[in-house]
């Protein structure tokens, strides 16, 4: 099997971390739905695992395919450690700002809602909460895994993060909807007072 994928990542890179992005997200999101929110098979959001598919091999496999060889490019110091935290300097500099920012606003979109609320609601969280993970994942990254299987390894590293994600960005879904809900009540109940 993993000598498949390596013949296929070398023949199509682009399109094949695209479509295993996009398998290891809706992996993620399926996580979050049945091993998080317990939510069983017949209350399964499946358009909400097609939301984290498409971004995940839309967006986010070719844009991270895209980071990881720039880095490896551009970013070369003096010693392989000072190579490593500069690239992860960059990546959480530069990269994982931005690509939160854009996950978030992307899921508003998809779900019809409004990529500013998503944003004020969920993204501090969101980056804090990447700041506690990902520059120990990406330190392993950069020291210990070829360039080729980068993408691969934060994928599977990203079955959790794409879990949380997934139930970050859909409790604050949640908790628009459940506010809504409640003015609508207060506007009745002031009808009916006034």
């Amino acid at each position: 099997m993993l000598a498949w994928y390596q013949a296929r990542l070398a023949a199509r890179p682009l399109l094949t971390s695209a479509i295993s992005t996009s398998i290891l997200f809706a992996v993620g999101d399926i996580t979050a739905q049945q091993l998080v929110d317990k939510r069983g098979l017949e209350k399964h959001d499946f358009a909400r695992t097609g939301r984290m598919a498409l971004y995940g091999g839309a967006v986010f496999g070719p844009a991270a395919s895209t980071w990881f060889r720039a880095l490896s490019t551009h970013v070369n110091l003096s010693t392989p450690n000072r190579t490593m935290l500069a690239r992860v300097a960059c990546d959480q500099g530069l990269f994982a700002p931005v690509a939160i920012g854009v996950f978030l606003s992307s899921m508003a979109v998809l779900e019809g809602g409004s990529p500013a609320d998503k944003l004020r609601e969920s993204y501090v969280p969101a980056l804090s909460a990447n700041y506690m993970i990902w520059p120990f994942v990406q330190m392993v990254n950069f020291k210990f895994i070829p360039l080729q299987h980068r993408l691969v390894f934060v994928n599977v590293i990203s079955i959790g993060w794409n879990s949380y994600l997934s139930w970050l960005n859909s409790k604050s879904a949640a908790g628009k909807e459940e506010e809504e809900e409640k003015e609508k009540e207060v506007e009745k109940a002031v009808k009916v007072l006034g």
